[in-house]
């Protein structure tokens, strides 16, 4: 009886040390997005959790009460340092002020991967999973230019950018804008600093249909004659569209934007919209878990997209009015591809 006893009690502690040791080697990575209400991110969400299922990775996530909010970001990282992650995947509100959060989480060997968003600088992620934003903005910049033809010499441009902060996909996305539009930006890396006469102003949204509204009736208070939008995303657009209906001038001012959700896609259905450009977020976080998996299992590194510092995850022009120039896809496409 002592001897089966024994056996019993020396089987017990083997099977607890084996499922001690079994959850000890389960994979753990973080998502910390910018909020969790901008449909954008849900879908990020979904691809990680879909793909961490998948690869039975357990994931921590985690999200900014808004567009903005840094200091909810940077007490996630320290979680996710504190809870031992393998890796984190971030779309950082404040690309430069992250850095030294994230600097820790990589000397205590997490791979560090930014979603949508480069950080400021670039190298300060193992890895960057990402539209290419600049083309993004370069896309629905010709789209307008070819649109608007000759009367593009004439433009009243309204900017609505994401905040103060000017994070890296504002820049890039503004940038990218000016420069498929034709106008000269002088520094490439910096908001504001054109001087062509065609610009209005800009104004900051946080990325939300109040913010958009907002900044767009501020802009047409300094210039009622505005016949050109620009959005950082479609709930900017859609509430910049909101503002115009109220001034009367909906049908007036060509809006254009950048994401592809299917609400955003389903206003260029409708005319809301004139043009977008689509991402395709879902895609950029189930890269990213892969590669944190792959990192855990043997340090693999995700490498470049060809000719640039970072993966790319492709991007779409969607608009049922194509110009000569501008390769797009069809809103039924837009509708297929689309999330949200």
């Amino acid at each position: 009886m002592k001897t089966v006893f024994r056996a019993s009690v020396a089987l017990s502690a083997l099977a607890l040390s084996a499922g001690f040791a079994q959850a000890q080697d389960t994979t753990k990575a973080c998502l910390i997005t910018k909020t969790d209400i901008n449909p954008f991110f849900v879908k990020m969400k979904e691809g990680a959790t879909e793909k961490a299922n998948e690869l039975g990775v357990e994931l921590m996530t985690f999200a900014g009460k808004v567009d903005g909010d840094h200091e909810t970001q940077q007490q996630a990282v320290e979680s996710c340092i504190a809870a031992g992650a393998k890796g984190i995947l971030i779309a950082a509100s404040d690309t430069k002020a992250i850095v030294d959060s994230l600097s820790q989480a990589r000397d205590n060997g997490m791979l560090v991967i930014a979603l949508d968003t480069p950080l400021d600088p670039i190298d300060a992620a193992d890895a960057t999973f990402a539209t290419d934003n600049r083309e993004a903005g370069r896309l629905i910049g010709a789209w307008a230019a070819g649109k608007m033809g000759e009367a593009a010499a004439d433009a009243k441009i309204a900017m609505l950018d994401l905040s103060a902060s000017a994070p890296s996909v504002n820049v890039m996305r503004d940038q990218g804008f000016l420069e498929g539009f034709g106008i000269d930006v002088k520094d490439e890396n910096q908001i504001g600093d054109e001087d062509d006469a065609r610009i209005v102003g800009h104004d900051v949204t946080s990325g939300n249909e109040e913010g958009g509204r907002e900044a767009m009736e501020a802009l047409l208070q300094k210039d009622p004659a505005i016949n050109l939008v620009y959005t950082i995303n479609e709930p900017a657009a859609a509430g910049a569209y909101e503002a115009l209906k109220s001034f009367g001038k909906e049908s007036d001012v060509l809006i254009v934007s950048v994401n592809g959700g299917c609400p955003g896609v389903t206003n260029v259905q409708e005319g809301v919209i004139g043009a977008t450009s689509q991402q395709y977020p879902l895609l950029m976080a189930s890269k990213g878990v892969e590669a944190i998996a792959a990192f855990a299992k043997d340090g693999t590194k995700p490498e470049t997209t060809e000719g640039l510092d970072f993966t790319d995850t492709g991007v779409s022009l969607v608009t049922d009015e194509a110009v000569d120039g501008v390769e797009s896809i069809s809103v039924e496409e837009g509708l297929d591809r689309c999330w949200g």
